[in-house]
């Protein structure tokens, strides 16, 4: 091997480590984020692509163009997976403050969040942005990066992923993406749904009272009130989630590697 086909082999394989981490960090949380300027994220992916591909052995990468194109397609398709399973773990957050702001009745105050590049109401917005912070202040955006930095040593540059594996993953991760939501925001949707019951209840004991006409201002009041103890529990739910996220990623590339031995194993 000559020094030449050395030094392509290093840049190829710093490309590549490139584009797994920049796929990543375009869906990822916290860097997802429209409050992080592009300038910024591409100085993380930078950063990390030195520090990342300093540990790695490209002397066995192939240089061949069919291989090289499939190896960078795959490396996008992990990065944007792993990103996507962290962003459906935190979607609870954002999933239970739009579940409050519909039975809240703060739907209405729907607005476009530029972002996001989505719409989203009150509490929705809210909670969303405290799980963000939440999550710098409690250094769990570290743990975040220390999964996509070591899902290098699971699976090289040269292995794909597991369909079959990541595909499970986000079937599972959508469900408790909705048990997480209903978990956060269960105990406010439970107060209001009593406060219907109770409006309902006063207005068939007394129908001149007209309790239905102070249904949506006391509603709106009963939110507020109660609110301020679902945001409470955040720290703690950012946490977990964390966790999870990190836990999740760990499981697709563990199984997906898993896979690639068996079939390379297979007669």
């Amino acid at each position: 091997m000559t020094m030449p086909d050395v030094s392509m082999q290093i840049i190829v394989g710093y490309l590549l480590v490139m584009l797994r981490i920049t796929a990543w960090l375009v869906i990822a949380p916290p860097f997802a984020h429209r409050a992080i300027p592009a300038r910024v994220k591409a100085l993380i992916g930078f950063a990390l692509t030195l520090a990342v591909g300093g540990t790695q052995d490209f002397s066995t990468l192939s240089l061949d163009t069919d291989a090289l194109v499939s190896s960078a397609v795959w490396q996008v398709l992990i990065g944007a997976a792993l990103g996507f399973v962290c962003y459906l773990v935190f979607a609870a957050v954002q999933t239970a403050g739009n579940l409050i702001d519909l039975f809240g009745g703060f739907q209405l105050t729907q607005a476009f969040d530029p972002q996001m590049q989505s719409g989203a109401a009150v509490f929705g917005r809210t909670y969303q942005l405290i799980a963000m912070t939440l999550l710098f202040a409690s250094n769990g955006h570290l743990i975040l990066l220390h999964g996509i930095t070591s899902s290098f040593r699971v699976l090289g540059l040269s292995e794909p992923l597991s369909l079959e594996v990541l595909s499970r993953v986000v079937t599972d991760g959508t469900g408790q993406v909705v048990v997480a939501a209903l978990q956060i925001a269960g105990p406010l949707i439970a107060i209001l749904f009593l406060t219907d019951v109770g409006l309902g209840l006063l207005t068939r004991a007394a129908p001149s009272l007209q309790a239905f006409s102070l249904g949506f201002p006391l509603k709106v009041f009963v939110t507020l009130s109660v609110a301020a103890l679902a945001v409470a529990m955040l720290p703690s739910i950012s946490r977990s989630l964390t966790e999870s996220a990190a836990t999740q990623q760990q499981q697709v590339l563990s199984a997906s590697a898993t896979a690639a031995t068996s079939e390379g194993g297979e007669p």
